[in-house]
């Protein structure tokens, strides 16, 4: 109900025809992307990447660009992506996703009208934990407990396909674990990645 809600309302008030993401990047608020002026946008929506672009914080970069997908540099460590999301006709919503990569990579991701106004995660996507890469068919086992219990194993990034809408999200438990503490995991693991597709307006496993 929640969804067909949002559906609703983005249909009726977001009309997207003829936007793309470089018109949703030019728009994106400061407080998104700290120190990036309106033509550091400019610059990166024309530059080849092969170049650095210089701003207040630093050096950013793009990385890749289509109609709908956007990914930047934001630091040693930090990458911005923008992703346009169909949400029923002539109508999107924009999905962006910043991962910082210190000792291991982690994303946060969030949504936004293409009026910049934020949704709710839990409207689109489900509450991303590490039990999604868990074989729960083992949780009766010996040491599946202690496997899901163990402290500092909850990084996640995010990852569009290039191509499409899908969103690869990778477990980074390796970075900060000890080899016997991997090897305790490892059993109970049914995959160190999960895709969920974009389907109906939301993303299903």
């Amino acid at each position: 109900m929640r969804n067909f809600i949002w559906i609703f309302f983005l249909s009726v008030s977001l009309v997207a025809e003829g936007q793309n993401i470089g018109d949703l990047f030019k728009s994106m608020p400061s407080e998104l992307l700290p120190g990036v002026s309106e033509g550091n946008k400019t610059m990166l929506l024309v530059d080849s990447g092969k170049t650095t672009v210089p701003y207040a914080l630093g050096e950013i970069k793009k990385l890749e660009q289509s109609s709908d997908y956007l990914k930047i540099k934001t630091s040693d460590a930090g990458t911005t992506q923008l992703k346009m999301l169909p949400v029923a006709k002539d109508s999107s919503i924009v999905c962006i996703i910043k991962t910082v990569c210190a000792e291991a990579c982690d994303s946060h991701i969030s949504f936004y009208t293409t009026e910049w106004k934020k949704i709710e995660n839990n409207s689109f996507l489900p509450e991303l934990t590490k039990e999604i890469f868990f074989d729960s068919s083992k949780k009766e086992m010996k040491n599946y407990k202690y496997a899901v219990s163990l402290h500092h194993i909850y990084p996640i990034s995010a990852e569009f396909n290039e191509s499409g809408s899908d969103l690869m999200l990778t477990f980074n438990y390796k970075a900060l674990l000890t080899d016997g503490q991997i090897a305790e995991i490892k059993p109970f693991l049914k995959s160190d990645t999960v895709t969920f597709k974009w389907e109906n307006a939301v993303f299903r496993q």
